[in-house]
């Protein structure tokens, strides 16, 4: 009796739980949040961000909580220096955690977790999405329907090329994105380039041998490539990494697609290539500072398309978000954490 009295208890605990940034991920109320509201007492603050770290603090406190959930949201150090005890678990409602001080959490003894693989076909398929749309030149045709322009029509203006054939060249591509933009690359029939320092893939890869899917060195890659796609992690290795040098390296004809983080491009030094048609063109569904600085060139160059960080934004793509967050809080109760980054 003892027994099942404390199996109940287990079963029925509820920790209270903060969601700092829940319109992030549920901007438009179409997200069923209920899940993770029968596992905790949740507070949800519907706002996109908070960037105050007083403000942040605040929430957390008042809340009591021992579980903090965070959407592509900034944690200061110094508002995670100023958590209160209750807090035992960090949820980041995503893939990326560059925004958490995981040294810090882990100091504080606060577990960290995120979710690798909620958004793999959504964002692979962003990245061929912008592929088609290049080969088009859907992007440029629709600009001058819009600006009135109907000149396309009788004389045409724009290069357009197939697919089939041309090589994709991927940044990351020995990942789960990686991976799943090679399925559909090579079932539209293009030729896989992926950068690498070794000359292989990982043993038991699932294109480790397969005579389509090449590796080569970055440098190589980029001279090869008609599309050169973006699917590596943000950390002090990647940032800024791809810049002129890079870019200069890449055919004229090519486009640049990224899809990852937007601070893995030297922002600066892309605009000034752009300005220079240095390449055919960039897709970026990421930027540095998201959205963009009101002034940045990046919204007005012709060469240059933005989307605002679209590739999780499905809505199935999201609501899975919410519920293998709510995995990963299950996983906490039950004192075995799962996706643990720190």
């Amino acid at each position: 009796v003892i027994a099942m009295a404390t199996a109940a208890t287990r079963v029925l605990r509820r920790p209270a739980a903060v969601f700092l940034n829940a319109s992030r991920l549920n901007y438009d109320n179409c997200l069923d949040l209920s899940r993770i509201s029968s596992l905790t007492n949740l507070t949800s603050n519907n706002v996109d961000s908070v960037a105050d770290v007083e403000e942040i603090v605040s929430k957390v406190t008042e809340s009591q909580a021992e579980i903090v959930i965070t959407k592509e949201m900034e944690i200061p150090k110094s508002a995670l220096a100023q958590f209160p005890p209750t807090v035992k678990l960090l949820c980041e409602a995503g893939t990326g955690y560059n925004n958490i001080p995981i040294a810090l959490a882990r100091e504080r003894g606060i577990t960290v977790c995120n979710i690798p693989t909620y958004s793999t076909e959504s964002v692979a398929h962003m990245v061929i999405t912008y592929i088609m749309n290049f080969s088009a030149a859907m992007f440029p045709q629709a600009r001058m329907i819009y600006d009135g322009n109907q000149e396309n029509f009788r004389v045409f203006q724009h290069p357009i090329n197939e697919i089939t054939g041309k090589t994709l060249g991927l940044i990351g591509g020995s990942g789960t994105i990686g991976t799943a933009v090679t399925d559909v690359a090579l079932a539209l029939g293009m030729q896989v380039v992926i950068s690498s320092r070794r000359e292989s893939l990982p043993a038991g890869h699932k294109y480790e041998n397969h005579p389509k899917v090449v590796i080569h060195p970055l440098d190589e890659m980029l001279k090869m490539s008609d599309f050169v796609s973006i699917n590596c992690p943000l950390n002090d290795e990647t940032r800024k990494s791809i810049g002129r040098r890079e870019i200069e390296l890449m055919k004229p004809t090519a486009f640049l697609i990224n899809t990852a983080r937007g601070a893995i491009i030297n922002e600066k030094e892309l605009i000034e290539c752009m300005k220079e048609n240095v390449i055919a063109g960039a897709g970026l569904d990421t930027q540095e500072v998201e959205p963009p600085v009101p002034d940045s060139e990046l919204w007005t160059l012709p060469n240059v398309f933005l989307t605002p960080h679209i590739g999780w934004r499905r809505l199935e793509t999201r609501q899975r978000l919410v519920d293998m967050t709510a995995d990963n809080i299950e996983s906490y109760i039950q004192n075995k954490p799962t996706n643990v980054v720190n």
